[in-house]
């Protein structure tokens, strides 16, 4: 399914049904990691057009490639919206251009790292809770 600019997503099923099957698998791994580590208080959101993860503000997203804006080209971003004020000590997260959101590109599942991602998490509801 193709959406143009104008069509909004009212919901994570029309979102997931929308992507291509490898985006899919791919959202499908990202947001169960990201439901069965954050804590329940927190929101999932379609922001963008995409899924959005809140506690207070904002703590990470999931953005496909075929979801216009997100500036990927192929795969699957999964950003961190404070990424700047995580320690990241294992340099895990990528920087590019944008001075607050730190993300990892995924092409495929087996490119997933689930630890590194959970303690990313951890520490972002940490940080999160800060505010």
């Amino acid at each position: 399914m193709n959406f143009q600019k104008e069509n909004k997503f009212h919901s994570i099923v029309e979102f997931w049904e929308s992507l291509p099957e490898n985006e899919a698998e791919i959202v499908d791994v990202l947001r169960q990691i990201v439901l069965q580590n954050i804590p329940k208080s927190c929101e999932e959101k379609m922001t963008n057009n995409v899924p959005y993860y809140y506690g207070k503000k904002r703590i990470c997203l999931i953005w496909p490639a075929s979801i216009k804006g997100g500036g990927i080209k192929k795969g699957v971003l999964f950003g961190f919206c404070k990424g700047n004020l995580l320690n990241d000590k294992n340099n895990y997260l990528d920087h590019g251009k944008n001075k607050r959101i730190f993300y990892k590109k995924f092409l495929s599942v087996d490119e997933i790292n689930e630890r590194e991602i959970v303690l990313l998490l951890n520490e972002a509801v940490k940080t999160d809770n800060s505010f």
